[in-house]
């Protein structure tokens, strides 16, 4: 296996690309990227090589890890370079959306690998499957533990939508309900009975808050997990609400100095102001 590409270092995607450093060299594109990606690369010592195109003829493996909204445009991105090497995608979308980005770049020459991450930046576990995956495997190191599935070629997005689907999904769930009990007048009753019969969600609560600030891709998130839902004729109109949820708070989009009192105000705004 000769150099790896990210695409692209975002937060988890400089991560994963932590677990290969010192294995193999590992490469991104920066052109057109922001500072804050820059930044990103030059901390985990990634070698930019410039273009997409310059990437793609570079790295014999390409690993994706960007907002699930982008990942089909950018597998066809890669699709059009004729890319022949292992193409992972490794973000939060449905096996349906898997197997159109599996023919994309397979039709093209590369090889398809399904990848679903769990865990934060600190201690990614990486979920694969598919041919290649155990290729892929052994190259990665801390922070990085790789866990490969052997229970069909798109299992790592399966567990990733049915995880996130609980652990995002409440969180929604969880913000929905103490806006509702705000506009209704009665939030200081609900917090008082949450915090005498259901002590945890207060907890839950303050998690909530920090993790908004990644709303505005978790709304695309809740949109792949209804259709994961809905492949296998679950009702998948929760998550689909859940995605509306998370859409009334991309204004917060990198915002570490939230409150909950933003949130809420958020939530209760009428659909048209948003």
């Amino acid at each position: 296996m000769d150099a790896v590409g990210i695409l692209h270092p975002g937060e988890m995607g400089a991560a994963i690309a932590a677990g290969l450093v010192g294995t193999t060299e590992v490469v991104w594109a920066g052109e057109a990227r922001s500072p804050a990606s820059r930044a990103r690369a030059d901390a985990a010592d990634l070698r930019d090589v410039g273009s997409l195109a310059a990437l793609a003829d570079t790295a014999a493996v390409l690993i994706a890890v960007c907002p699930p909204d982008a990942a089909a445009q950018v597998a066809a991105s890669v699709a059009t370079l004729g890319f022949g090497g292992l193409y992972v995608d490794a973000n939060a979308i449905s096996p349906t959306t898997a197997r159109t980005i599996d023919r994309s770049v397979t039709t093209a020459g590369a090889t398809y690998v399904d990848g679903g991450i769990i865990g934060g930046p600190g201690a990614p576990r990486l979920f694969l499957s598919g041919e290649g995956a155990a290729v892929l495997a052994a190259r990665f190191g801390p922070p990085v533990e790789p866990v490969i599935l052997d229970c069909g070629t798109y299992a790592a997005s399966a567990l990733k939508m049915t995880y996130a689907g609980w652990t995002k999904g409440t969180t929604a769930l969880l913000l929905a309900l103490n806006a509702a009990a705000r506009g209704l007048g009665i939030e200081d009753a609900l917090l008082a009975e949450w915090e005498r019969s259901q002590p945890a969600l207060s907890g839950r609560i303050k998690g909530s808050v920090r993790s908004t600030r990644k709303a505005w891709r978790w709304s695309g998130e809740m949109r792949e997990i209804a259709q994961t839902l809905a492949d296998v004729g679950i009702p998948a109109g929760f998550y689909s609400s859940a995605a509306d949820v998370y859409d009334r708070l991309h204004s917060l989009k990198d915002d570490g100095e939230t409150t909950l009192e933003e949130i809420l105000g958020l939530l209760l705004r009428p659909d048209g102001e948003h």
